[in-house]
């Protein structure tokens, strides 16, 4: 049964979630479980202050990430999948410290060792990718857009999905998107957009996959929305397991909250079972 005592009781999935194992780690996972979750999609955090500047320094990083999946699974029992993958703030820093073609090297170098996981089927997907979320100059925002598009040739030729990290804008983000990735020969269907707004109508998101940070508000936007997004969304907090960043993004807790909250708003059965089931298994796979 998915629905005891007027209450969601099914599979309850956070599409977008950090660990660090010097942090909280193995408690936020299940601070997590205790409020109802079950799935988690666990996406790799960057060291800022010991970025790779090798191959074989990704491979440690990557395999990091892949350990404490593991060990969440074994220790919680909590179905888990893992995207690897360099954040776009990675190839900015390293750009401003190695330079553009040492950069854009390592940068490639690790998304091609994030495929090669996916293949190994120790991920699931690649990400968090994308290109700068705050003002950059435009020499900066042209080269990072010249790189997102060869991730999307990428992945078109692996077949892997994209999990996203763009800047903040609505439609016009997803529009943009959407004709480069038509352009690759990319499905709009691979691109999952992480920390998306509440607006899930499908004439916004025009075929890319909304993962919405759940935050206040935005179970009243989701309802508002819902009837005009047939292809589902994702549910994500952006945990980032960072005391020095308290309150930057939401707490383990509440997607399996706002599940509860989108429930009681009118979500029912169907609809729950897409955003954390059978969406999860159309883009990532089965669950490991």
């Amino acid at each position: 049964m998915t629905i005891e005592n007027g209450r969601w009781t099914g599979p309850i999935l956070d599409n977008h979630f950090h660990l660090d194992r010097k942090h909280r780690f193995l408690d936020a996972a299940l601070d997590f479980k205790r409020a109802g979750g079950t799935d988690l999609v666990l996406v790799h955090k960057p060291d800022f202050d010991n970025l790779p500047i090798e191959q074989d320094a990704w491979k440690i990083a990557y395999q990091d990430t892949i350990d404490m999946a593991n060990e969440v699974r074994k220790e919680l029992a909590l179905g888990v999948r893992v995207i690897l993958g360099p954040h776009p703030a990675t190839w900015v820093h390293q750009r401003q410290a190695l330079g553009d073609e040492l950069a854009s090297e390592l940068y490639c170098d690790a998304i091609d060792l994030a495929f090669e996981y996916c293949h190994q089927g120790d991920a699931c997907a690649v990400g968090e990718v994308g290109r700068p979320h705050w003002q950059v100059e435009d020499e900066i925002w042209n080269r990072a857009n010249e790189l997102l598009s060869w991730t999307f040739r990428r992945a078109k030729k692996e077949g892997f999905a994209l999990q996203l990290h763009v800047e903040g804008e609505g439609a016009s983000t997803y529009e943009n998107l959407a004709k480069m990735a038509d352009s690759e020969g990319l499905a709009r269907g691979k691109l999952v957009r992480h920390h998306a707004p509440p607006d899930i109508d499908k004439d916004t998101t025009v075929g890319l996959v909304p993962s919405v940070v759940v935050g206040k508000g935005s179970v009243e936007e989701i309802m508002q929305n819902i009837g005009n997004c047939i292809d589902g969304f994702l549910m994500e907090t952006d945990y980032m397991d960072d005391p020095r960043r308290p309150g930057a993004v939401l707490g383990p807790k509440t997607v399996p909250k706002r599940t509860q909250a989108l429930f009681q708003a009118g979500l029912d059965e169907e609809q729950l079972m897409l955003i954390h089931h059978h969406l999860p298994e159309k883009i990532y796979g089965p669950q490991i």
